[in-house]
Order: structure tokens, then sequence, then C-alpha cells
């Protein structure tokens, strides 16, 4: 059985359902830094073996002891495959340039960072290209992500694999509660950080339009980012809009899903999204901006609805057409569902992971 260890630092969810459906099909280390502990706990297969390391803040010169620790780590495991989940973190950048690694796939989530967000470590988003050319292996989420790789950073087509992001929902109902949350058959949720990119302008744009033809309309905003207030100069209309601005505790996330009908994505730029992946496994309707990886993750009239970006007026067309509908509500709900049992299935993504070590460590042999 091949020898795998996953590292991450990050993007905890995706992390944390590709690893519990790994374990059925390679020898699987877990490594993250201990304050990621807390997210996975719970949630994980009893048969992954898990290793926390310390890591400091990213500003912080201990981060040398850091690196050393979790090099140990791995050099203990010795791997047949490192794979390693995009960290955004100029400390294992530069770790990775300067010592050898065990074969290394890597996924990457976002190419590039998103306008507005400067959450992202400062000289990260150079330093992170290492990843890209030192990785036998990159897996994406998107053939756009792929494009781009090809062309803008002249990666070998045949080093990158395009694995779609697998669904979300069945990981917070496993998280939330077992109250069963009514679906609101007027209510839209927007939800997760909110930046510029995500777009909120033009859905709150679009909220007095859909309003016309659904006066019950509602719309819950959840999210940390940018204060709300920037939004609501004037104040809100506490009946049609619910606001949630901060970080929604992991076990509240899905009676939001639960209780929305539809999840909107205005976006202005996108290149994959969890939010998405989360909305078709809770069984809430998708209705997303026509860019990106959005393009690609949502199915148009099949299990969402795509619309122009920037576009207030086509925005609140989709949403009306829908919250109308009840039939094309229940068509699209089952299509989505039906994709979390077929390309959002983690047990299938997990398959084609493993098949993607075996390749390179074939490809090793060769050599």
């Amino acid at each position: 059985m091949i020898k795998v260890a996953l590292l991450h630092f990050c993007f905890e969810d995706y992390t944390i359902e590709l690893a519990n459906n790994l374990v059925k099909y390679v020898d699987l280390t877990l490594i993250h830094p201990e304050k990621v502990s807390k997210v996975c706990s719970n949630v994980l297969d009893s048969n992954i073996r898990v290793i926390s390391f310390q890591k400091p803040r990213i500003r912080d010169p201990r981060n040398l002891l850091s690196m050393s620790s979790m090099m140990r780590i791995i050099k203990d495991i010795e791997p047949d495959i490192l794979h390693v989940q995009e960290t955004n973190d100029p400390w294992y950048d530069w770790t990775l340039l300067l010592n050898k690694m065990p074969p290394l796939v890597t996924t990457i989530h976002d190419i590039f960072r998103h306008p507005g967000d400067n959450v992202t470590a400062f000289g990260s988003e150079y330093s992170r290209r290492i990843g890209f050319y030192r990785s036998q292996q990159l897996i994406v989420h998107t053939h756009q992500l792929k494009k781009i790789l090809i062309e803008q950073f002249r990666i070998p087509q045949e080093r990158v694999n395009v694995l779609p992001h697998g669904e979300l929902g069945s990981l917070y109902q496993r998280r939330g509660s077992q109250n069963i949350q009514v679906r609101e058959p007027y209510t839209l949720l927007f939800f997760g950080r909110i930046l510029p990119y995500k777009g909120l302008k033009y859905l709150l744009e679009a909220m007095p339009l859909i309003a016309e033809s659904i006066p019950e309309v509602k719309l819950i905003i959840a999210g940390r980012g940018e204060n709300i207030r920037h939004y609501f100069p004037n104040g809100y209309d506490e009946k049609r809009y619910e606001i949630i601005n901060d970080f929604i505790p992991l076990e509240e996330v899905g009676n939001l899903f639960q209780r929305s009908t539809v999840t909107v994505l205005p976006y202005i730029e996108a290149s994959q999204s969890g939010v998405a992946a989360l909305s078709y496994g809770m069984g809430t309707l998708v209705v997303a901006s026509d860019v990106g990886g959005l393009s690609e993750i949502v199915q148009h009239k099949k299990d969402g609805l795509l619309v122009p970006q920037c576009d207030a007026r086509s925005l609140a067309d989709a949403i009306i057409c829908l919250l109308n509908d009840r039939d094309l509500q229940k068509q699209m709900q089952a299509a989505a569902l039906a994709r979390c049992q077929q390309d959002l299935n983690w047990s299938n993504i997990a398959a084609q992971t493993a098949q993607i070590y075996q390749r390179e460590i074939n490809m090793q042999n060769k050599y």
C-alpha cells in the first residue's frame, strides 16, 4: 500500500473529507499545525494517524524551528508521496526550496490572490510559486486553472490534474445540531468572507428588484470581512436582512444552509467555490456569476443557474425565476444531490487522487 503524508496548514474542510476517504486507499498520515487540530477533531476517521506540530504566527522567527520540526516528522514517516494543500505560508515555501523532499503532489485551490484579500501573508503570492515548480504533480479543481498553469506558468500539462472540489454538506451535517431546520421558501443566503470580489454589492442592488415580485424575500448575510455598514450607510430593514457579520461557529453553519432555499454567489472573480460545494451537499440551490471556475462547478439550468457578472437585473431575474418555480427547485435539487454521489463524491475523488500518486510512483521508478 502506498505510504502518504498529507500536510495542510489551512483548507481544513477539504483536507478532512479527502483524508477520510483517502485512508481507504493508502497508508495515510495527516500532518498539521496544532492550531488546526481543533477544527479537525471529532470528524476524522479513526484509522488516520495524525501528527501535529507547533506553528507560530507568520511574522514570528520561531517558524524556523517549526519548519525543522515539520521536516523531521516528514523524514520519520518516509512517505512514498507527500501531498500538500496549498499553504500561503512563505516559511513552508522556502523550506520546500531548501530541502530534499519526497515525491511531491500539491493541490492548488487558488492560483492568484483574490482582489481585496489582504489576509494572505506578505510575499506569499510570489514564494508560493516555488510549490508550483517543485511539485511533481499538481491538482486543481477546474480546467480554467489548469489552463492558467500551463499557459502563464509554463507547467507541462501532464503534471496538472483536474479533480473537482468535493461536496461539503455531509461534513457540516455531521458537525451540526440534530435539529433539522425548516427550509424557508423565500430566504437567500450569502455566506463566507465578505470581500469586494464576492460581489455582495450586486446582490444588494438586486434585492429591491426581487422584492417587487416576491415581497417575502429575505437575505441572510453571514461571514466576517468588510464592515457591513459600508453596504448599509442608512441602516437596513431587519425583516428583509438578517446579518451575522462575524465568524460563524462550525456547528451553526449547516443550519444557515438548511434554512435557505438559494445560496447566491454574485462573485466578480472566482477560481472555485467551497460555498457551492457546501450548498450542493445541503440541498440548497445555487445562483452564481458565470465567472472563472464557477462556470465549471455550477451546471447551468441543471443543478443551478449562472448569470452575467456585475449584472443586478440578471441576478434578480434568475432568483425570481427559481423562487417562483417549485418544480424547477425540486428538479435542480435532485440533480445537485445526484452530483454529490458522482463527480463531487469524496470516495471517487480520493480514488482518483490515489491513482495520481501511483502514476507518479511509477514515473519515479522508471528513472
